[in-house]
């Protein structure tokens, strides 16, 4: 590093010590929500979220073949059967956008196409089938509808449009790509790996099953109460299938992967959550931005509402359900329905977390265009719902 660039960064360090303003309130209290975010997110969301996240990205990188990845997501393979896929596969994960990133990463990695991926990137957190029900029974069931069906859309259309920005790139990547896809011979059948991934996939989902309201005594109750029986038997099946169908050396190659996840995703997920904590707190709770500027900037269906509702959303985090309670104090303090739908469909996909990972995945500019179609699509879409649900 060159001299001058040591002595500006010595300057800038300094001077942000010097004028710390330690004695300030605001300050204090955005400190602490940072710590206390990242305290809970640690607490709550790592161990039953992330680490399983992990666990099934490793899988996908060691277990699954190219062939198979290439054959339904890859640059050759069926466009309508490999978006409707990544399209609808939230309804069975239910994640946040920070869990679904080694997910994303596994596949993408293992040679599935841009415009797919990132159809299954958007996806993953947005089309929650618990949150959209929950939108719709405390939010309306407009706002429910609306956030079902421009979830669907939006990912779909995403991802075309992030295959044809970078059009050129992915054909260059797929052809120089060590992408095998010829039919190597697969070391179990097609039901023993279906079988090993869906007791992982139910790990991370029934582990995670959020509380139903109260009163509630429908399916979701149930699973609920019956939550860790159902994980106890996935991991319990899971472990009988590792002793008997996986050799040692395999077993190994699924650790190092899943550890090589954790560690390019995990630093920055949590300095990404405790910049988000300082800057706009937890639920209930402000940080350094009070929460009366953002109640009033979004209030209406102006452009300008809808815009800056799904840049707000962009770089705040949710975690999974969290969205639809921070939404109707919003809304009960007199944010528009349109700047509703618009946190609804940019928040739970993004956040500064997510875009951080993001962009050690893809690269700098995938990630600023994928971002701004998101904010550009969730900008649009609470327009057009304001204009028609007025």
């Amino acid at each position: 590093m060159k001299a001058w660039k040591k002595f500006l960064y010595s300057t800038v360090i300094f001077l942000g010590c010097f004028y710390l303003p330690v004695e300030n309130m605001r300050f204090n209290n955005a400190v602490f929500e940072a710590l206390a975010l990242v305290k809970w997110y640690a607490r709550e969301h790592v161990l039953l979220c992330l680490v399983p996240a992990f666990f099934i990205a490793g899988a996908i990188s060691v277990f699954v073949s190219q062939a198979s990845v290439l054959k339904y997501f890859g640059a050759k393979a069926n466009k309508f059967l490999s978006y409707s896929v990544a399209a609808v596969s939230g309804t069975i994960l239910a994640v946040c956008s920070c869990t679904v990133l080694p997910l994303f990463g596994g596949i993408y990695k293992r040679g599935a196409g841009l415009g797919p991926a990132s159809a299954f990137l958007y996806s993953g957190p947005a089309i929650n089938v618990l949150a959209i029900i929950l939108t719709a029974r405390i939010l309306g069931w407009q706002l429910g509808l609306a956030r079902a069906i421009g979830a669907v859309v939006f990912s779909v259309v995403i991802g075309l449009l992030m295959h044809l920005i970078f059009y050129k790139e992915e054909c260059s990547r797929q052809a120089c790509g060590d992408f095998n896809a010829g039919q190597a011979k697969e070391p179990r059948s097609l039901g023993q790996t279906v079988l090993y991934f869906a007791s992982l996939v139910a790990i991370l989902v029934f582990a995670n099953w959020g509380k139903p309201l109260e009163g509630d005594q429908g399916i979701w109750a149930l699973i609920y109460q019956y939550k860790w029986w159902i994980t106890g038997v996935s991991s319990v099946s899971l472990a009988v299938m590792l002793g008997r169908w996986f050799k040692k050396e395999e077993l190994k190659d699924w650790t190092q992967s899943t550890w090589g996840f954790a560690l390019q995703i995990l630093p920055l997920l949590l300095g990404g959550v405790l910049v988000s904590g300082f800057l706009l707190g937890r639920v209930g709770h402000e940080g350094v931005i009070p929460s009366r500027f953002v109640v009033a900037l979004v209030g209406g269906n102006s452009v300008w509402a809808n815009f800056f509702s799904a840049i707000v959303a962009t770089f705040m985090y949710f975690a999974t359900l969290t969205e639809v309670p921070i939404l109707q104090g919003l809304m009960n303090a007199g944010m528009g329905k349109g700047p509703a739908l618009a946190l609804l469909l940019a928040g739970p996909a993004l956040s500064l977390p997510s875009m951080l990972v993001l962009r050690s995945i893809l690269g700098t500019r995938k990630t600023v265009v994928y971002v701004v179609l998101v904010v550009m699509m969730a900008t649009f879409s609470g327009m057009l719902f304001g204009f028609i649900a007025k």
